[in-house]
Protein backbone atom coordinates (compact mmCIF):
# COMPACT_ATOMS: atom_id res chain seq x y z
CA UNK A 1 0.00 0.00 0.00
CA UNK A 2 0.89 3.54 -0.61
CA UNK A 3 2.58 5.05 2.55
CA UNK A 4 1.09 8.35 2.13
CA UNK A 5 -2.54 7.18 2.26
CA UNK A 6 -3.11 6.95 5.84
CA UNK A 7 -1.77 10.64 6.04
CA UNK A 8 -4.52 12.53 5.74
CA UNK A 9 -2.63 15.85 6.03
CA UNK A 10 -1.30 14.99 2.61
CA UNK A 11 -3.73 12.65 0.67
CA UNK A 12 -7.84 13.73 0.88
CA UNK A 13 -9.67 11.57 -1.10
CA UNK A 14 -12.79 13.22 -2.71
CA UNK A 15 -14.96 9.93 -3.41
CA UNK A 16 -18.26 10.78 -5.64
CA UNK A 17 -21.25 8.48 -6.05
CA UNK A 18 -19.95 5.15 -7.93
CA UNK A 19 -20.36 5.42 -11.53
CA UNK A 20 -23.08 3.20 -12.85
CA UNK A 21 -22.67 1.81 -16.63
CA UNK A 22 -24.80 3.12 -19.12
CA UNK A 23 -28.53 1.47 -18.69
CA UNK A 24 -27.31 -0.63 -15.09
CA UNK A 25 -29.79 -1.18 -12.64
CA UNK A 26 -28.18 -2.02 -9.36
CA UNK A 27 -29.94 -3.97 -6.30
CA UNK A 28 -29.11 -3.86 -2.79
CA UNK A 29 -30.03 -5.80 0.49
CA UNK A 30 -32.81 -3.09 0.52
CA UNK A 31 -34.36 -4.93 -1.71
CA UNK A 32 -33.86 -8.43 -0.29
CA UNK A 33 -37.14 -10.72 0.82
CA UNK A 34 -35.98 -14.07 2.00
CA UNK A 35 -31.87 -14.85 2.44
CA UNK A 36 -31.19 -18.73 2.74
CA UNK A 37 -28.00 -20.09 4.13
CA UNK A 38 -26.96 -23.62 4.28
CA UNK A 39 -23.23 -24.54 5.59
CA UNK A 40 -20.93 -27.09 5.23
CA UNK A 41 -17.75 -28.09 6.73
CA UNK A 42 -14.50 -27.01 5.26
CA UNK A 43 -15.52 -23.51 5.05
CA UNK A 44 -17.97 -23.86 2.13
CA UNK A 45 -21.93 -22.65 1.73
CA UNK A 46 -24.78 -22.38 -0.26
CA UNK A 47 -26.12 -18.99 -0.40
CA UNK A 48 -29.86 -18.48 -1.62
CA UNK A 49 -30.66 -14.78 -2.13
CA UNK A 50 -34.34 -13.74 -3.19
CA UNK A 51 -34.74 -9.60 -3.89
CA UNK A 52 -38.10 -7.57 -5.38
CA UNK A 53 -36.42 -6.14 -8.92
CA UNK A 54 -38.01 -3.87 -11.31
CA UNK A 55 -37.34 -5.23 -14.81
CA UNK A 56 -37.46 -3.57 -17.64
CA UNK A 57 -38.43 -5.57 -20.99
CA UNK A 58 -35.33 -5.88 -23.35
CA UNK A 59 -31.63 -6.54 -22.42
CA UNK A 60 -30.49 -4.92 -18.62
CA UNK A 61 -27.05 -5.25 -16.73
CA UNK A 62 -27.88 -5.78 -13.20
CA UNK A 63 -25.95 -4.81 -10.43
CA UNK A 64 -26.42 -7.46 -7.66
CA UNK A 65 -24.64 -5.84 -4.85
CA UNK A 66 -23.97 -7.00 -1.35
CA UNK A 67 -22.76 -10.64 -2.21
CA UNK A 68 -20.16 -12.42 -0.80
CA UNK A 69 -16.50 -10.88 -0.93
CA UNK A 70 -15.89 -14.73 -1.55
CA UNK A 71 -17.92 -15.93 -3.83
CA UNK A 72 -17.18 -18.25 -6.41
CA UNK A 73 -18.84 -16.69 -8.96
CA UNK A 74 -18.64 -19.48 -11.19
CA UNK A 75 -21.54 -21.00 -9.15
CA UNK A 76 -23.83 -18.54 -9.66
CA UNK A 77 -27.40 -19.22 -10.74
CA UNK A 78 -30.38 -16.54 -11.12
CA UNK A 79 -33.74 -17.13 -11.49
CA UNK A 80 -36.89 -15.59 -11.52
CA UNK A 81 -39.19 -17.42 -8.96
CA UNK A 82 -42.45 -16.10 -10.35
CA UNK A 83 -42.21 -16.69 -14.12
CA UNK A 84 -38.76 -18.46 -14.48
CA UNK A 85 -39.36 -18.69 -18.37
CA UNK A 86 -39.69 -14.56 -19.08
CA UNK A 87 -35.53 -14.11 -17.93
CA UNK A 88 -33.00 -15.64 -19.72
CA UNK A 89 -29.09 -14.87 -18.90
CA UNK A 90 -26.31 -13.34 -21.28
CA UNK A 91 -23.26 -12.90 -19.22
CA UNK A 92 -22.01 -12.56 -15.32
CA UNK A 93 -18.85 -10.19 -13.69
CA UNK A 94 -17.78 -10.48 -10.53
CA UNK A 95 -16.70 -7.21 -9.52
CA UNK A 96 -14.17 -7.32 -6.50
CA UNK A 97 -12.00 -4.65 -6.71
CA UNK A 98 -13.34 -2.53 -4.31
CA UNK A 99 -12.82 1.25 -3.30
CA UNK A 100 -9.80 2.32 -1.56
CA UNK A 101 -7.67 5.08 -1.78
CA UNK A 102 -4.84 2.74 -3.14
CA UNK A 103 -7.24 1.63 -5.38
CA UNK A 104 -8.51 4.68 -6.66
CA UNK A 105 -4.87 5.57 -7.40
CA UNK A 106 -3.84 2.55 -9.35
CA UNK A 107 -6.95 2.95 -11.91
CA UNK A 108 -5.61 6.92 -12.48
CA UNK A 109 -2.25 5.39 -13.36
CA UNK A 110 -1.59 7.39 -17.12
CA UNK A 111 -4.62 10.02 -16.21
CA UNK A 112 -4.79 13.34 -14.35
CA UNK A 113 -5.53 14.46 -10.89
CA UNK A 114 -5.86 17.94 -9.43
CA UNK A 115 -3.18 18.40 -6.76
CA UNK A 116 -4.77 20.90 -4.16
CA UNK A 117 -2.09 22.77 -2.37
CA UNK A 118 -2.42 24.71 0.82
CA UNK A 119 -0.09 27.70 2.13
CA UNK A 120 0.21 27.07 6.05
CA UNK A 121 0.80 30.84 6.92
CA UNK A 122 -2.13 32.10 4.57
CA UNK A 123 -4.51 29.28 4.13
CA UNK A 124 -5.06 30.41 0.31
CA UNK A 125 -4.86 27.08 -2.17
CA UNK A 126 -3.33 26.75 -5.40
CA UNK A 127 -4.36 23.70 -7.65
CA UNK A 128 -2.60 22.01 -10.49
CA UNK A 129 -2.73 19.03 -12.45
CA UNK A 130 -0.99 16.38 -12.90
CA UNK A 131 -0.59 12.73 -14.56
CA UNK A 132 -0.04 9.86 -12.14
CA UNK A 133 2.88 7.69 -13.47
CA UNK A 134 2.84 5.31 -10.98
CA UNK A 135 1.83 3.86 -7.52
CA UNK A 136 4.21 1.08 -7.07
CA UNK A 137 5.87 1.66 -3.29
CA UNK A 138 4.86 5.33 -3.40
CA UNK A 139 3.25 7.77 -5.88
CA UNK A 140 5.19 9.16 -8.71
CA UNK A 141 3.42 12.27 -10.32
CA UNK A 142 4.63 14.14 -13.99
CA UNK A 143 3.75 17.76 -13.53
CA UNK A 144 3.80 20.50 -16.73
CA UNK A 145 7.97 21.43 -15.80
CA UNK A 146 8.77 18.45 -13.29
CA UNK A 147 8.11 15.04 -11.98
CA UNK A 148 7.90 14.64 -8.59
CA UNK A 149 7.23 11.64 -6.23
CA UNK A 150 5.06 11.11 -3.06
CA UNK A 151 1.99 13.35 -2.69
CA UNK A 152 2.92 16.84 -2.45
CA UNK A 153 -0.84 17.85 -1.45
CA UNK A 154 -4.61 16.54 -1.26
CA UNK A 155 -5.46 14.58 -4.50
CA UNK A 156 -8.85 15.52 -6.14
CA UNK A 157 -10.38 12.31 -8.22
CA UNK A 158 -13.07 13.78 -11.60
CA UNK A 159 -15.13 10.19 -11.15
CA UNK A 160 -14.68 6.51 -9.90
CA UNK A 161 -14.25 3.94 -12.45
CA UNK A 162 -17.11 2.46 -13.56
CA UNK A 163 -15.38 -1.52 -12.51
CA UNK A 164 -14.30 0.19 -9.37
CA UNK A 165 -17.35 -0.86 -6.31
CA UNK A 166 -17.95 0.12 -2.76
CA UNK A 167 -18.82 -3.40 -2.19
CA UNK A 168 -18.36 -6.37 -3.81
CA UNK A 169 -21.07 -6.63 -6.61
CA UNK A 170 -21.95 -9.39 -9.47
CA UNK A 171 -22.92 -7.70 -12.54
CA UNK A 172 -25.56 -9.63 -14.82
CA UNK A 173 -26.53 -9.01 -17.78
CA UNK A 174 -29.98 -10.75 -19.12
CA UNK A 175 -32.71 -10.35 -21.22
CA UNK A 176 -36.33 -10.11 -19.62
CA UNK A 177 -39.20 -10.86 -21.84
CA UNK A 178 -41.89 -8.53 -19.85
CA UNK A 179 -41.42 -5.45 -17.33
CA UNK A 180 -42.44 -6.35 -14.05
CA UNK A 181 -41.57 -6.25 -10.14
CA UNK A 182 -40.66 -9.63 -9.76
CA UNK A 183 -38.68 -11.99 -7.22
CA UNK A 184 -35.57 -12.96 -8.46
CA UNK A 185 -33.58 -15.61 -6.63
CA UNK A 186 -29.60 -15.45 -6.70
CA UNK A 187 -28.01 -18.57 -5.43
CA UNK A 188 -24.22 -19.19 -5.33
CA UNK A 189 -21.89 -21.39 -3.25
CA UNK A 190 -19.32 -19.17 -1.13
CA UNK A 191 -16.17 -20.47 1.03
CA UNK A 192 -15.77 -17.57 4.06
CA UNK A 193 -18.96 -18.92 5.81
CA UNK A 194 -18.28 -21.99 8.18
CA UNK A 195 -19.11 -23.79 11.44
CA UNK A 196 -18.41 -26.34 13.90
CA UNK A 197 -20.09 -28.27 16.70
CA UNK A 198 -18.78 -27.37 20.52
CA UNK A 199 -19.64 -29.51 23.35
CA UNK A 200 -20.05 -28.63 27.09
CA UNK A 201 -20.35 -32.15 29.19
CA UNK A 202 -20.34 -31.51 33.43
CA UNK A 203 -19.46 -34.75 34.98
CA UNK A 204 -21.00 -36.18 38.08
CA UNK A 205 -19.62 -36.27 41.51
CA UNK A 206 -19.19 -39.92 40.92
CA UNK A 207 -18.05 -39.81 37.46
CA UNK A 208 -20.84 -42.01 36.39
CA UNK A 209 -23.00 -39.06 34.41
CA UNK A 210 -22.62 -36.24 32.41
CA UNK A 211 -24.92 -33.20 31.24
CA UNK A 212 -24.50 -32.96 27.79
CA UNK A 213 -25.12 -29.26 25.85
CA UNK A 214 -24.20 -28.74 22.57
CA UNK A 215 -23.30 -25.78 20.66
CA UNK A 216 -23.11 -24.80 16.80
CA UNK A 217 -20.65 -22.15 16.44
CA UNK A 218 -20.28 -19.76 13.38
CA UNK A 219 -18.10 -17.52 11.48
CA UNK A 220 -18.69 -15.40 8.99
CA UNK A 221 -15.33 -14.04 6.93
CA UNK A 222 -17.75 -13.66 3.70
CA UNK A 223 -17.14 -9.94 3.39
CA UNK A 224 -21.31 -9.64 3.49
CA UNK A 225 -24.08 -10.02 6.35
CA UNK A 226 -26.81 -12.05 6.06
CA UNK A 227 -30.15 -10.46 7.65
CA UNK A 228 -32.73 -13.14 9.44
CA UNK A 229 -31.28 -15.91 7.34
CA UNK A 230 -32.94 -19.68 6.97
CA UNK A 231 -29.81 -21.34 8.71
CA UNK A 232 -29.00 -24.70 7.58
CA UNK A 233 -26.19 -26.91 8.29
CA UNK A 234 -24.95 -29.95 6.64
CA UNK A 235 -22.57 -32.72 8.88
CA UNK A 236 -20.51 -34.95 6.89
CA UNK A 237 -17.49 -35.03 4.53
CA UNK A 238 -18.72 -33.33 1.53
CA UNK A 239 -16.13 -34.56 -1.96
CA UNK A 240 -15.10 -31.21 -3.65
CA UNK A 241 -12.61 -30.14 -5.91
CA UNK A 242 -9.44 -28.39 -4.84
CA UNK A 243 -8.90 -24.93 -6.82
CA UNK A 244 -6.52 -22.57 -6.03
CA UNK A 245 -8.15 -19.60 -3.79
CA UNK A 246 -7.91 -16.22 -2.98
CA UNK A 247 -6.64 -14.97 0.41
CA UNK A 248 -8.41 -13.50 2.87
CA UNK A 249 -7.51 -10.85 5.11
CA UNK A 250 -7.43 -11.60 9.11
CA UNK A 251 -10.71 -10.19 10.48
CA UNK A 252 -11.54 -8.96 14.19
CA UNK A 253 -14.50 -11.54 15.52
CA UNK A 254 -16.83 -10.62 17.72
CA UNK A 255 -18.68 -13.74 19.64
CA UNK A 256 -21.90 -13.84 20.02
CA UNK A 257 -24.46 -16.39 21.82
CA UNK A 258 -27.79 -16.61 19.98
CA UNK A 259 -30.80 -17.84 22.01
CA UNK A 260 -31.54 -21.36 21.98
CA UNK A 261 -33.87 -22.09 18.86
CA UNK A 262 -35.31 -25.91 17.97
CA UNK A 263 -32.72 -27.68 15.49
CA UNK A 264 -34.24 -29.96 13.58
CA UNK A 265 -32.10 -33.23 11.84
CA UNK A 266 -32.72 -35.51 8.90
CA UNK A 267 -30.49 -37.47 6.39
CA UNK A 268 -29.43 -35.88 3.64
CA UNK A 269 -27.55 -38.34 0.65
CA UNK A 270 -25.17 -39.51 2.80
CA UNK A 271 -24.97 -36.92 5.32
CA UNK A 272 -26.80 -35.37 8.24
CA UNK A 273 -28.88 -31.94 7.26
CA UNK A 274 -29.45 -29.79 11.04
CA UNK A 275 -32.29 -27.01 10.16
CA UNK A 276 -32.21 -23.80 12.83
CA UNK A 277 -35.87 -23.67 13.88
CA UNK A 278 -36.34 -19.97 12.93
CA UNK A 279 -33.97 -16.79 11.07
CA UNK A 280 -30.97 -16.17 12.11
CA UNK A 281 -28.38 -12.53 11.40
CA UNK A 282 -25.45 -13.99 10.42
CA UNK A 283 -22.71 -10.88 10.65
CA UNK A 284 -19.73 -10.01 8.81
CA UNK A 285 -16.43 -10.97 10.76
CA UNK A 286 -18.57 -12.38 13.53
CA UNK A 287 -18.65 -15.63 15.23
CA UNK A 288 -21.62 -16.42 16.98
CA UNK A 289 -23.71 -19.46 18.63
CA UNK A 290 -26.60 -21.42 18.27
CA UNK A 291 -27.63 -24.14 20.79
CA UNK A 292 -27.89 -27.59 19.20
CA UNK A 293 -28.80 -30.19 22.01
CA UNK A 294 -29.21 -30.55 25.62
CA UNK A 295 -28.73 -33.68 27.53
CA UNK A 296 -29.23 -34.58 31.05
CA UNK A 297 -28.24 -37.27 33.30
CA UNK A 298 -26.24 -39.34 30.22
CA UNK A 299 -25.24 -42.11 31.91
CA UNK A 300 -20.96 -42.27 31.47
CA UNK A 301 -17.66 -45.31 31.65
CA UNK A 302 -14.42 -44.35 33.13
CA UNK A 303 -11.51 -46.03 32.01
CA UNK A 304 -8.11 -46.29 32.65
CA UNK A 305 -5.85 -47.58 30.07
CA UNK A 306 -1.96 -48.21 30.10
CA UNK A 307 -1.17 -48.61 26.31
CA UNK A 308 2.02 -50.51 25.18
CA UNK A 309 4.11 -51.08 22.59
CA UNK A 310 5.10 -54.13 20.04
CA UNK A 311 8.94 -53.15 19.73
CA UNK A 312 10.02 -55.01 23.17
CA UNK A 313 8.66 -58.16 21.78
CA UNK A 314 11.68 -58.41 19.51
CA UNK A 315 14.81 -57.59 21.68
CA UNK A 316 16.39 -57.48 25.19
CA UNK A 317 14.83 -54.21 26.77
CA UNK A 318 15.01 -54.60 30.22
CA UNK A 319 13.44 -51.78 31.83
CA UNK A 320 10.64 -50.23 30.00
CA UNK A 321 9.80 -47.02 32.26
CA UNK A 322 9.16 -46.09 36.00
CA UNK A 323 6.04 -43.91 36.65
CA UNK A 324 4.10 -44.53 33.14
CA UNK A 325 1.32 -42.53 32.92
CA UNK A 326 -2.01 -43.69 32.72
CA UNK A 327 -4.61 -42.19 30.96
CA UNK A 328 -7.94 -41.52 31.89
CA UNK A 329 -11.39 -41.88 29.09
CA UNK A 330 -14.57 -41.46 29.37
CA UNK A 331 -17.34 -42.80 27.20
CA UNK A 332 -21.35 -43.03 26.40
CA UNK A 333 -23.75 -43.93 24.44
CA UNK A 334 -25.55 -42.01 21.91
CA UNK A 335 -28.94 -43.05 22.11
CA UNK A 336 -32.07 -42.40 24.33
CA UNK A 337 -33.30 -39.17 26.03
CA UNK A 338 -32.21 -35.81 24.29
CA UNK A 339 -29.72 -37.58 22.31
CA UNK A 340 -29.97 -40.06 19.74
CA UNK A 341 -29.40 -38.01 16.67
CA UNK A 342 -26.73 -38.04 15.01
CA UNK A 343 -23.69 -36.15 16.17
CA UNK A 344 -21.77 -33.87 14.06
CA UNK A 345 -17.90 -33.62 14.77
CA UNK A 346 -16.24 -31.04 17.28
CA UNK A 347 -14.32 -30.73 20.54
CA UNK A 348 -16.02 -31.85 23.72
CA UNK A 349 -14.69 -30.05 26.84
CA UNK A 350 -15.68 -31.53 30.08
CA UNK A 351 -15.88 -29.94 33.57
CA UNK A 352 -16.35 -31.26 37.01
CA UNK A 353 -17.48 -29.64 39.94
CA UNK A 354 -14.82 -28.97 43.02
CA UNK A 355 -16.23 -29.55 47.12
CA UNK A 356 -17.29 -25.29 46.81
CA UNK A 357 -19.07 -26.08 44.02
CA UNK A 358 -17.26 -24.43 41.30
CA UNK A 359 -17.02 -26.29 37.87
CA UNK A 360 -13.21 -26.48 36.75
CA UNK A 361 -11.92 -27.92 33.74
CA UNK A 362 -10.63 -31.44 33.74
CA UNK A 363 -10.22 -32.46 30.07
CA UNK A 364 -11.34 -32.16 25.84
CA UNK A 365 -10.97 -34.35 23.08
CA UNK A 366 -12.55 -34.04 19.48
CA UNK A 367 -15.07 -36.65 18.81
CA UNK A 368 -16.13 -37.25 14.42
CA UNK A 369 -19.13 -37.11 13.13
CA UNK A 370 -20.95 -39.82 15.17
CA UNK A 371 -23.93 -41.79 14.12
CA UNK A 372 -26.76 -42.52 16.57
CA UNK A 373 -26.59 -45.76 18.94
CA UNK A 374 -22.76 -45.19 17.93
CA UNK A 375 -20.09 -45.04 21.56
CA UNK A 376 -18.25 -41.42 21.84
CA UNK A 377 -14.88 -41.98 23.85
CA UNK A 378 -12.95 -38.94 25.25
CA UNK A 379 -9.75 -39.54 26.72
CA UNK A 380 -9.26 -36.12 29.11
CA UNK A 381 -5.81 -36.53 30.25
CA UNK A 382 -3.47 -38.56 32.53
CA UNK A 383 -4.26 -40.03 35.83
CA UNK A 384 -2.30 -38.17 38.35
CA UNK A 385 -2.98 -41.08 41.44
CA UNK A 386 -2.48 -44.31 38.91
CA UNK A 387 0.74 -44.78 37.80
CA UNK A 388 2.78 -47.85 36.42
CA UNK A 389 6.18 -49.41 36.60
CA UNK A 390 7.31 -51.55 33.63
CA UNK A 391 10.15 -54.39 32.70
CA UNK A 392 10.74 -57.03 30.69
CA UNK A 393 12.30 -59.59 33.14
CA UNK A 394 13.23 -62.66 30.12
CA UNK A 395 14.44 -62.82 26.52
CA UNK A 396 15.19 -65.48 24.56
CA UNK A 397 15.18 -66.16 20.74
CA UNK A 398 14.35 -69.74 20.46
CA UNK A 399 14.51 -70.29 17.06
CA UNK A 400 14.75 -69.17 13.64
CA UNK A 401 17.96 -67.88 11.28
CA UNK A 402 15.95 -64.65 9.61
CA UNK A 403 13.27 -62.34 10.80
CA UNK A 404 11.20 -64.41 8.82
CA UNK A 405 11.55 -67.24 11.12
CA UNK A 406 12.26 -65.87 14.43
CA UNK A 407 10.58 -67.71 17.47
CA UNK A 408 11.01 -65.27 20.72
CA UNK A 409 10.12 -65.86 24.24
CA UNK A 410 9.51 -62.46 26.20
CA UNK A 411 8.70 -62.31 30.28
CA UNK A 412 6.97 -58.65 31.69
CA UNK A 413 6.42 -57.45 35.01
CA UNK A 414 3.93 -54.57 35.24
CA UNK A 415 3.24 -53.09 39.02
CA UNK A 416 0.25 -50.69 38.97
CA UNK A 417 0.14 -48.46 42.21
CA UNK A 418 -2.98 -46.32 43.39
CA UNK A 419 -3.09 -43.75 45.33
CA UNK A 420 -6.31 -42.86 45.61
CA UNK A 421 -9.09 -43.46 48.36
CA UNK A 422 -11.37 -45.78 46.16
CA UNK A 423 -10.18 -49.27 43.90
CA UNK A 424 -9.71 -48.91 40.78
CA UNK A 425 -9.48 -50.97 37.69
CA UNK A 426 -6.42 -50.17 34.70
CA UNK A 427 -6.79 -51.84 31.26
CA UNK A 428 -3.72 -52.90 30.27
CA UNK A 429 -3.70 -53.32 26.28
CA UNK A 430 -0.61 -55.06 24.76
CA UNK A 431 -0.17 -54.94 20.83
CA UNK A 432 1.92 -57.95 20.51
CA UNK A 433 3.60 -58.38 16.73
CA UNK A 434 3.34 -61.68 14.69
CA UNK A 435 1.68 -65.03 15.87
CA UNK A 436 1.67 -65.08 19.55
CA UNK A 437 0.25 -67.11 22.12
CA UNK A 438 0.60 -66.52 26.81
CA UNK A 439 2.60 -68.89 27.79
CA UNK A 440 1.49 -67.86 31.57
CA UNK A 441 0.11 -65.02 33.43
CA UNK A 442 -1.03 -63.76 36.79
CA UNK A 443 -4.18 -62.70 35.09
CA UNK A 444 -6.28 -63.99 32.56
CA UNK A 445 -5.89 -61.62 29.34
CA UNK A 446 -8.72 -61.23 26.51
CA UNK A 447 -7.72 -61.45 23.03
CA UNK A 448 -9.26 -58.14 21.56
CA UNK A 449 -8.17 -58.62 18.15
CA UNK A 450 -5.35 -60.23 16.30
CA UNK A 451 -2.39 -58.27 17.23
CA UNK A 452 -3.97 -57.01 20.81
CA UNK A 453 -4.21 -58.40 24.36
CA UNK A 454 -5.75 -56.92 26.89
CA UNK A 455 -5.45 -57.40 30.88
CA UNK A 456 -8.51 -56.06 33.25
CA UNK A 457 -6.05 -55.20 36.38
CA UNK A 458 -7.87 -54.53 39.73
CA UNK A 459 -6.08 -52.18 42.40
CA UNK A 460 -6.89 -51.40 45.58
CA UNK A 461 -7.34 -48.05 47.07
CA UNK A 462 -3.79 -47.11 48.53
CA UNK A 463 -2.87 -50.34 46.97
CA UNK A 464 -0.71 -51.93 44.49
CA UNK A 465 -1.05 -54.71 41.78
CA UNK A 466 1.54 -57.05 39.79
CA UNK A 467 0.97 -58.18 36.83
CA UNK A 468 3.54 -61.03 35.03
CA UNK A 469 3.06 -62.44 31.74
CA UNK A 470 5.21 -64.23 28.94
CA UNK A 471 4.53 -64.36 25.36
CA UNK A 472 5.88 -66.68 22.58
CA UNK A 473 5.74 -64.60 19.10
CA UNK A 474 6.47 -66.28 15.83
CA UNK A 475 7.40 -63.91 12.76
Amino acid sequence: MVRTVNKAALLLLFVFPVAHAAGEKSTSLQDQREVAVTIYNESLALVKDARKIRLDQGETALAWRDVSARIRPETALLRNVEHPKTLSLIEQNFDFDLLTPQKLLEKYVGQKVTVIKTNPATGAETREEATVLATNSGVVLRFADRIETGVPGRLAFGSVPENLRDRPTLVIRLHSARAADDTLELSYLTQGLSWRADYVAELSPQDDRIDLNAWVTLTNQSGTTYNNAKLQLVAGDVHRVREELRGVQAATFALKQAEAAPVAEESLFEYHLYSVGRPTTIADNQTKQVALLSAGGVPVSKEFLLRGADYYYRASVGEIGQKLKVGVFVAFENKGGSLGIPLPKGIVRVYKKDSAGNAQFVGEDRIDHTPKNETVRLKLGEAFDVTADKKQTAFEKIAGTSRYNYIFEAAFEIVIKNAKTEPVTVKVQEPIPGDWQILSESLPHQKAASNTAVWQVPVAAGGTTKLTYKARVRF
